[in-house]
C-alpha cells in the first residue's frame, strides 16, 4: 500500500466500513449514515482497494466481515475511541460554550419535546451546534454517534452518566366516532412493527388480546391512522392528549421511564454540561 495515497477520502472509507461492520448490514449502515446502501458498497470496495484486503466476503446478498475485515474492524474501533479521547479533550480544555454536540433521542420525542429548547439554545449560544439525530434505530454513544442520549429505559453501560428525567405514560386512544360505532370486541388495535415490534407499549397492548388490525413501524404513522379511524392503538400522553380528534379509552396507563445520559467522562465539559442543563428541564 502506497502510505501518501492514504489521506482525504480514505479516512471516509474507514468510517463507513466500520459503521458496516458495526451494523452487521449494508441497510442498516445506510440509515445509521443516512446514505444510499450502494455508497457504503462503495466505500468498502475502495478500502479494500487501498488496503489490497478482501474485508468482505460477498455471498449473494449478503455481506460477510472476513478474518481481515474483523482485525481492520477492531483497529478501527480502537481509532474511533481515540478519536473520541480527542474531542472529549476538546471540550475539556474549552471555556466557552461551542462546537457540535450530538443528541439522539426517540423520532417522536425529539420532534415533539426537543425542538423548541433546542432551537433556543442554539439562538443562547450561536457557536454551539446541535445535531438531532431522530432514528428508531437508536445512535450508540461509545461510538460517537451521540455525544447525549435520551432513552425510555435505563441503560446498563457502566461508563455513563445517567439522570432520570422523569416519567412518561401511554394510553390508548381512538376516534370518537369509533368507539361509538364499534362494540369493545370488535376493536382492533393499529400495532408497530418493524423495529418498534418489542416495545413495551406494543407488549401491553397485545396483552389486551384486541384484534389485530392494520400496523405502522414508527409512532407517527400509528397516530395517523388512528385519527384516520383505523382502530385503537396507545400512545404516549405528550402526542395525543391534546389531540382534538382523539379520545382516551379509560384502562390502567403504561409508565415508561425517560433517561439521560452522555459519558461519566464529560461531566466538567462547559459545552456538554451546557445542554444537559437545559435537558433537565425538559417536561412530557
Amino acid at each position: 500500500m502506497d502510505v501518501k495515497k492514504f489521506t482525504g477520502t480514505n479516512w471516509d472509507d474507514l468510517r463507513y466500513f466500520a459503521c458496516f461492520a458495526a451494523s452487521g448490514s449494508l441497510s442498516a449502515a445506510a440509515r445509521a449514515l443516512n446514505v444510499e446502501h450502494a455508497t457504503i458498497s462503495r466505500r468498502i470496495q475502495s478500502l479494500e482497494a487501498d488496503l489490497n484486503l478482501k474485508l468482505v466476503d460477498r455471498r449473494g446478498r449478503k455481506l460477510l466481515l472476513t478474518p481481515s475485515g474483523e482485525e481492520v474492524a477492531a483497529i478501527i474501533e480502537k481509532m474511533e475511541f481515540g478519536a473520541q479521547q480527542v474531542l472529549r479533550h476538546a471540550w475539556h480544555a474549552a471555556s466557552d460554550v461551542g462546537g457540535e454536540v450530538k443528541i439522539s433521542a426517540p423520532p417522536a420525542f425529539a420532534a415533539a419535546i426537543l425542538a423548541e429548547p433546542v432551537t433556543a439554545l442554539q439562538r443562547k449560544h450561536p457557536k454551539l451546534r446541535l445535531f438531532i439525530s431522530s432514528d428508531i434505530h437508536t445512535a450508540a454513544l461509545d461510538r460517537r454517534q451521540a455525544d447525549i442520549a435520551i432513552r425510555l429505559r435505563r441503560p446498563d453501560h457502566d461508563d455513563l452518566t445517567m439522570v432520570k428525567l422523569g416519567e412518561m405514560a401511554f394510553r390508548l386512544y381512538a376516534r370518537p366516532d369509533y368507539l361509538v360505532r364499534t362494540v369493545e370486541a370488535d376493536w382492533q388495535y393499529v400495532s408497530l412493527g418493524g423495529a418498534l415490534a418489542h416495545a413495551p407499549q406494543q407488549r401491553a397492548i397485545e396483552a389486551n388480546a384486541i384484534a389485530p388490525g392494520l400496523s405502522a413501524d414508527h409512532i407517527e404513522m400509528q397516530l395517523a391512522l388512528v385519527r384516520a379511524g383505523a382502530g385503537i392503538t396507545m400512545l404516549p400522553d405528550f402526542l395525543a392528549a391534546e389531540d382534538q380528534a382523539l379520545t382516551r379509552i379509560e384502562r390502567p396507563p403504561l409508565i415508561r421511564e425517560v433517561w439521560l445520559t452522555y459519558h461519566s467522562d464529560a461531566k466538567n465539559a462547559v459545552t456538554i454540561q451546557t445542554v444537559v442543563k437545559e435537558l433537565k428541564l425538559l417536561t412530557f
